[in-house]
Order: C-alpha cells, then structure tokens, then sequence
C-alpha cells in the first residue's frame, strides 16, 4: 500500500511558477510510475504529466509542453511538479498517482496506469 500526499498548491498570478510536491510513504516510490492529473471545476479529471518506473521517460499533455516538468528525489520519497509560466486556465485540483506497471508509452497518460492516488491540493492562477 502506497500513501500519497500533494502538497505545495496555492494562490498564483498569470506568469507565477509553483512546485507541487508527492510525498510517499509505505512504499518506496522507486517501484512506481508516477503521474500527476488535474481536475478543474466542472470538467473530468485530465492528464498533465508522468515519468516511467525507470526515470528515463516522461510524457506531458501539449497544453503544459514547455512549461511543466516531473522530477523524483528517490532519497526523499517524493515526486515534484515544476510548473512554470502559469496560465488561468492551469487552476485546477492536482492530483500525483502511483502505478505499479512497467510500461511506457501513452498507457501512463491514462488514469487506469495508475494503482494510488493522492488527496490532491488545490492550484489557482489569478489573471
């Protein structure tokens, strides 16, 4: 069993950046892939960016190309999203996920890829 905790979100400016954190416990994180997902008021949970079991893949929706990127500190247990240029249209619930798969590819852009999920913490980006 995996527990996972957001942490980081806040209240930003158009332009802002901000780095979401995923702290683990009960489980080493380097077993996983991991992914965060987005959920804006009204719409379906969306996916934004993930890095493979291995580290050596990542993938982002086009909408945060250039600007978002994942990264994990396996000393520390915690996966971070680095959000740059932020825009309105970024606020939204983040969520991290933990997934046991070992494959790559456009299936860790999808949420069945992904066996725990994080309580989310709430990112808003003011125009």
């Amino acid at each position: 069993q995996v527990q996972l905790v957001e942490s980081g979100g806040g209240l930003v400016q158009a332009g802002d950046s901000l780095r979401l954190s995923c702290a683990a416990s009960g489980r080493t994180l380097t077993n996983y892939a991991m992914g965060w997902f987005r959920q804006a008021p009204g719409k379906e949970r969306e996916f934004v960016i993930a890095i493979s079991r291995s580290g050596g893949s990542t993938y982002n929706a086009d909408s945060v190309k250039g600007r978002f990127t994942i990264s994990r500190d396996n000393a520390k247990n915690t996966v971070y999203l680095q959000m740059n240029s932020l825009k309105p249209e970024d606020t939204a619930i983040y969520y991290c996920a933990a997934g046991q798969t070992i494959r790559v590819g456009s299936y860790l852009t999808t949420s069945r890829a992904y066996d725990y999920w994080g309580q989310g913490t709430q990112v808003t980006v003011s125009s």
